[in-house]
């Protein structure tokens, strides 16, 4: 994940294949209007075809939302910063995250796209199901709620100021991640998973340089 420069400008090639570039992009919205149908009627089918209580549909789905924070900071802590000597495994973290540590303003990979997005979720949910059961039809859809408004928080910390003073905080954590060291940081929708594993950034010693977050805009 280290990069002689980071690159403010163009896009990552990630294959040779045109169609499989393709299917490296997308936009925020067709993820979202790929997954808030799916959401809808699990939680619809909870209730009207399994018979959970609203409560426990409510209660489940919140819970799933919470553990996704959690499961957001493991992955990109453990997973997409994990570090190897095997070229197929950098070529595989490349592919999956350090495309996005060169070309951190490239809006068009902060969503993991449909065709690997559904693959991977179809995956999720089978293994929810075998531990969960009838459970995972509330606890899935909270997941991927969580999902999606982890891609829409990581979007808009790169496309534009914070829109409150409260969350200045977790825009500079995620930035000072890019531009000065990717060993901390590592929360994106949420800082608190930083703040119990002591990676947050001490923004107190850390100089802002208000130039320079405006060239982190998209």
């Amino acid at each position: 994940m280290k990069f002689e420069k980071i690159k403010n400008k163009g896009q990552a090639r990630l294959f040779e294949s045109q169609y499989l570039e393709m299917l490296t992009k997308t936009h925020p919205l067709v993820i979202w209007g790929l997954y808030l149908p799916i959401i809808g009627y699990m939680l619809y089918y909870s209730h009207n075809t399994l018979g959970f209580t609203p409560g426990t549909v409510a209660g489940i789905f919140i819970g799933a939302m919470a553990f996704w924070s959690f499961f957001e900071y493991i992955m990109h802590r453990f997973m997409f910063h994990f570090a190897s000597d095997r070229p197929k495994v950098q070529r595989f973290i490349y592919v999956m995250h350090g495309n996005h540590h060169e070309y951190p303003r490239d809006k068009q990979r902060l969503f993991m796209p449909p065709v690997p997005s559904l693959i991977l979720a179809s995956a999720i949910f089978g293994v929810q199901y075998i531990f969960l059961q009838q459970i995972t039809f509330m606890f899935f859809p909270g997941f991927i709620l969580g999902y999606l408004i982890y891609g829409s928080m990581h979007y808009a910390i790169h496309a534009w100021n914070p829109p409150f003073r409260f969350m200045k905080p977790l825009w500079r954590n995620h930035h000072l991640h890019h531009y000065k060291s990717e060993d901390k940081g590592f929360g994106v929708s949420s800082s608190i998973w930083d703040h119990v594993f002591g990676t947050f950034f001490d923004l107190d010693k850390e100089k802002e340089d208000k130039e320079k977050v405006k060239e982190l805009m998209f």
